[in-house]
């Protein structure tokens, strides 16, 4: 358990200061491009959420996320006691990558977002990118893929990017985490609600779904063994 904590604690903060940092990078070295800014964004957040996953992985199964965790407890995938640990890591892990982000480039280490994205079309957003997000991962779990995981997330999320209108945040403890950074990547208090709202009710979605496409973990149908 101690082991699984710190490697959800370690993955979410790096997963908050690559999304943060990469956003404020972007905004220095492309002023004035917004296209460019969200291209150079997408590309450091897909890339590293694809190598977190490789690391933390192996460790707590590489969350960094409470709907994940949800999803995966509802699954049978997570214990409860596990659950209730892994939230507060999550959302304590994304809050410490957020100013840890400010901080290495030089900003105040928590500067509250100003930016409102609060429209229905970033909720649906939202709802959409998240249920993908959901769709993707236990997907492969459920078909005994784990190990595509990491590509497959990464690509998702840089496709979600730029799909959807939010941009595609898909983690109430990243969107919690945002809020802390008035940059590219921050949203402000005020848009956080709908944002953790349509966040949440991805799973709502995502569970009958997923037992209806893959009623019980099974290998995939290509590689199971032939009958005698």
């Amino acid at each position: 358990m101690k082991r699984a904590l710190v490697a959800e604690f370690l993955g979410s903060l790096f997963l908050a200061a690559v999304v943060i940092g990469s956003g404020i990078a972007a905004q220095r070295l492309s002023p004035g491009d917004v296209g460019i800014q969200l291209l150079e964004n997408a590309a450091a957040t897909a890339t590293g959420l694809f190598a977190l996953i490789l690391v933390f992985g192996p460790v707590s199964g590489a969350h960094f996320n409470p709907v994940v965790s949800l999803v995966d407890a509802a699954l049978g995938g997570l214990s409860r006691r596990r659950l209730a640990c892994y939230l507060p890591a999550q959302v304590l892990g994304c809050g410490a990558g957020a100013v840890i982000a400010n901080v290495l480039f030089d900003t105040a280490p928590i500067s509250i977002s100003t930016t409102n994205r609060a429209t229905w079309p970033h909720s649906v957003s939202e709802l959409v990118a998240t249920l993908g997000l959901l769709l993707v991962i236990f997907s492969l779990t459920r078909t005994k893929r784990d190990d595509r995981a990491a590509a497959a997330v990464g690509a998702y999320i840089g496709a979600a990017y730029w799909f959807t209108s939010s941009t595609s945040f898909a983690n109430p403890a990243i969107t919690l985490a945002r809020m802390l950074s008035n940059t590219f990547a921050g949203i402000a208090p005020s848009s956080v609600p709908p944002y953790l709202m349509a966040q949440l009710a991805a799973p709502a979605i995502a569970l009958p779904l997923l037992r209806l496409l893959y009623p019980t973990p099974s290998i995939p149908q290509a590689q199971a063994p032939e009958s005698p």
